[in-house]
Parts: C-alpha cells; sequence; structure tokens
C-alpha cells in the first residue's frame, strides 16, 4: 500500500473538518533554497494553491479559507508585491474555465478598496458567476487582516448604536459574528500553517478562537495530498473541548 493510500485509510471521511483556513507560508525561502527569485516560489505556491484546494472539495471538506496576501504584505518590495498581483490576476483570469462543472463558491475577503479597479471587476465577476454553487465555499483572504476585520465590525456596530438602529446592551458574539467576512460560515474547525512557523499572523482573528491548529515544517509550495491528510488525522485524534472540561 502506498504511503498516500495508506494516509487516506488512517482518515474518517465521515468526520472531516467542515473548515479548513490554511496559511499559505514559505514560497520565498522554497525558492531561495533552490536559488530562485521569490516570484518563482510565488507561482509554484499558486500551483499548489489550486491543487490542495481542489484535493479539498474532492474529498467533501465544506469550506476553505486560504491566506494569500495579508494587509501588512502591502509594505513588500513593490516588485514581490507587482508580481503576487500579476498572479492573483491570472487566476480570475482563469478560474472561470478551471472552476467549470465544478460546484464551488470563490469569495474574495479583505480590504478590498486596496485593490485596483481591474482585479476589483474580475472578482466581482468571478463571485457572481459562482454564487450559486454550494458544495466548496473557497474563501480567498487577500489584503487581508483579521485585527482589521474587528475594527471593521466595530465601527459598524457604533455607526448602529449611534443611529438607534441596534442597543449596545444587545451587542452579542453572533453580532459580532455576523459582521465578519465570513458571516454566514462555521468558524474553522483546523487552520494549517506549512513552513515551520508557529504563530497565526492575524489569520481569522475572531473565527479562530477554537480552532485546532497544525503546524508542519514543509513549505507551501513542496505541501502535498499527504500531508493535508496528516493534518486531518491529527486533528480527528484531538478532542476539542471548547473550554469545557
Amino acid at each position: 500500500m502506498s504511503f498516500f493510500h495508506r494516509k487516506k485509510t488512517e482518515v474518517d471521511f465521515d468526520h472531516l473538518p467542515k473548515h479548513i483556513g490554511i496559511i499559505m507560508d514559505g514560497n520565498g525561502r522554497w525558492a531561495k533554497r533552490r536559488g530562485l527569485p521569490r516570484s518563482a516560489g510565488h507561482a509554484r505556491g499558486a500551483e499548489k494553491f489550486k491543487e490542495i484546494t481542489t484535493f479539498c472539495g474532492d474529498i467533501g471538506i465544506s469550506y476553505v479559507t486560504v491566506y494569500a496576501f495579508s494587509t501588512e504584505n502591502w509594505n513588500r518590495p513593490k516588485a514581490e508585491v507587482d508580481a503576487l498581483m500579476r498572479l492573483l490576476d491570472e487566476y480570475l483570469e482563469r478560474a472561470y474555465d478551471e472552476l467549470r462543472g465544478k460546484d464551488v463558491k470563490v469569495r474574495v475577503i479583505g480590504e478590498r478598496h486596496m485593490l485596483s479597479d481591474s482585479l476589483l471587476q474580475k472578482i466581482e465577476a468571478l463571485e457572481k458567476h459562482t454564487a450559486h454553487k454550494k458544495e466548496l465555499t473557497l474563501n480567498l483572504a487577500v489584503s487581508y487582516g483579521g485585527r482589521q476585520e474587528i475594527v471593521n465590525a466595530a465601527k459598524t456596530l457604533a455607526e448602529k448604536a449611534k443611529n438607534g438602529e441596534i442597543n449596545p446592551e444587545d451587542i452579542t458574539e453572533d453580532t459580532m459574528s455576523s459582521l465578519m467576512y465570513t458571516a454566514g460560515q462555521p468558524d474553522p474547525d483546523l487552520i494549517i500553517r506549512p513552513s515551520g512557523e508557529k504563530r497565526s499572523s492575524n489569520f481569522m482573528v475572531w473565527q479562530s478562537a477554537y480552532s485546532e491548529y497544525w503546524f508542519s515544517n514543509v513549505m507551501w509550495p513542496a505541501f502535498t495530498k499527504n500531508d493535508l491528510l496528516e493534518a486531518i488525522h491529527e486533528y480527528q485524534k484531538r478532542q476539542r473541548r471548547f473550554g469545557a472540561l
């Protein structure tokens, strides 16, 4: 039995996490170790994104959120930012054909006003084109920051309270959750971070309160289906207490 098939037999496909978050990290280091430019690592990482998210849908994961570009990433060298935006543009261009016949809804979450008008038009078109799909919801976190997401929600609530639309005493966790980018979706059960780093990096700060984390030393461009299955298997061995005993 191959390693891949052995991993598949270890996973309980009747009890998969409903929502997986992935911090796609390690593209630059993967490229550097091979004497390649960082842009080559990002390009390979983009291909890996399509491979792994497709596999998630194939095995029955309902929601996947990938951390593609953070608000802090705008501070990187312009050449690198431009390369990342080109990759996003290329994905949006190809997504119509690549997702044809697949039951995948695509949503882009983050500070969209920081993106170019051209990208925004393509994002809106793809979201509209896939809005009726139901099997897999794919959230692309682009120009995203978890703290800013919470700040935006707080500002909305403050404005509602100021206008008398809501009583501050009536604000609950559910109220806040309804104002997150992922409103209406379950919080991530499992968050995966490759590359050896062990931190959340401002990813889904509100939604990850009780998420299980799985860290891997594998760089994202080298991440495999086996690695994903290993993460799911490890998740299934844990007992989630949600703060209780």
